[in-house]
């Protein structure tokens, strides 16, 4: 499991390695548990502030659309795992391939 408190950068170093880890995993257990540790990153870094948002208020527009972009992921992943949990490996992986969609466009804004 990922330590809590870890700055945005390497909670999102650990949601990209895991990320790569759940694409190539050949069992749902292993899929599962690179999930959990980025679900585990991704509410980290929610509370956490990006550097490009450095200064801003708690409840400016731009934190809460950022905090907005991590609960689409955590969404994600949630769905992802219940796929798993179903037997749906193959399914979980392609909701799975979803998550890069949710990565570029926050990383366009956030970056």
């Amino acid at each position: 499991m990922v330590a809590l408190a870890a700055d945005v950068g390497t909670n999102m170093d650990t949601i990209a390695d895991n990320y790569g880890k759940a694409l190539k995993a050949g069992n749902a257990q292993d899929f599962e548990a690179s999930l959990a540790n980025m679900k585990a990153a991704a509410l980290d870094a929610k509370n956490a502030t990006p550097p490009k948002l450095e200064g801003k208020a708690a409840n400016s527009p731009e934190i809460q659309d950022y905090k907005k972009g991590m609960d689409e992921l955590v969404a994600g992943i949630d769905k992802a795992s219940a796929l798993a949990k179903a037997g749906k490996l193959d399914d979980a992986k392609k909701e799975a391939q979803g998550f890069k969609a949710i990565r570029d466009e926050n990383h366009k804004k956030f970056r």
